[in-house]
């Protein structure tokens, strides 16, 4: 198939990558940046000089899939691309957008009978040797439509139409809570074990817990890649930043009255994590000096 494509950071270069790499589909790409570009054009796209440019390459009905920051950025460029394209033509976000503007979004491109899809996108940067996992949103008549790009993206059995506008970067939230939880408890096992008395090899005990063990995983994969390359993580500041995923799952939560403690405590360790100093943990000091005499640190 033929389709525009916004957005060529790390991850959109690289789905634009395995797209053409397939040989089976046609790209006209559009990036801020233009040696971003220069690389899809290397690989076989279409340039564009501008919006406009690339709405202008594709012939109608178009598909125009972006891959940029969500929230503002994404409601700019579809003001920026709704009065060049025409009834039928659909705009796919495949980025970490809220799944409340997603609904929002589809709603008013509807009005310009302009289909909208919201793709939860999984995969990061191993996306491009392994495929991309894909939970989409939307009509169903626009995600078949889309269907052979998310053929090629995809691993086998690694996309799937979620249900309605939304639906798509609801389930990404969640998984991406999920995520937040997983992350935690395995930093806290090996912070347990590298602070013991056994001088225990971590990147050995991750090895060995992916051959066969309950706690197996990709993350788990990764951890033994980590740890190989540097086994005390001396060059890494410890400060964990978050997308924003985990934080619209605990509203959700909070929402619907689910408690969701595991995925609370793992953002909120993540918020410690930025913190150069922590009032409330001298607020606990003084306290227990106050009333127990326990004395403080200076």
């Amino acid at each position: 198939m033929k389709l525009g494509f916004v957005g060529l950071g790390r991850m959109g270069l690289n789905m634009v990558t395995r797209l053409l790499n397939s040989g089976e589909h046609e790209l006209v790409v559009y990036n801020r940046s233009t040696p971003a570009i220069d690389a899809a054009v290397k690989l076989g796209a279409t340039g564009s000089e501008s919006i406009k440019d690339l709405v202008g390459k594709l012939e109608s009905p178009r598909i125009v899939w972006l891959m940029i920051p969500a929230g503002p950025p994404v409601d700019a460029m579809i003001e920026d691309l709704v009065p060049m394209l025409s009834d039928g033509d659909i705009i796919v976000d495949g980025g970490n957008s809220n799944y409340k503007d997603s609904i929002r979004r589809a709603t008013a491109l509807k009005e310009q009978k302009i289909g909208y899809l919201d793709v939860g996108t999984s995969g990061g940067i191993w996306g491009l040797a392994n495929g991309y996992c894909m939970m989409i949103g939307g009509e169903r008549q626009g995600f078949e439509r889309l269907e052979p790009a998310l053929k090629t993206l995809a691993p086998e059995n690694g996309y799937s139409h979620m249900g309605a506008s939304g639906a798509g970067h609801y389930v990404k939230m969640i998984h991406n809570g999920i995520e937040y939880g997983m992350l935690q408890a395995y930093a806290e096992g090996f912070a347990l074990m590298e602070a013991s008395e056994y001088g225990l090899d971590l990147k050995s005990i991750a090895t060995l817990w992916n051959q066969g063990s309950v706690v197996r995983s990709w993350l788990l994969e990764l951890c033994e890649d980590m740890f190989e390359k540097n086994p005390k993580l001396d060059d890494i500041k410890d400060f964990v930043a978050d997308s924003g995923e985990g934080r619209w799952t605990i509203l959700d939560s909070m929402d619907k009255d689910i408690p969701c403690p595991v995925i609370t405590l793992s953002l909120l360790q993540r918020f410690e994590s930025r913190l150069d100093s922590s009032f409330s943990a001298k607020v606990i000091a003084g306290l227990r000096d106050e009333f127990g005499g326990h004395g403080v640190k200076k």
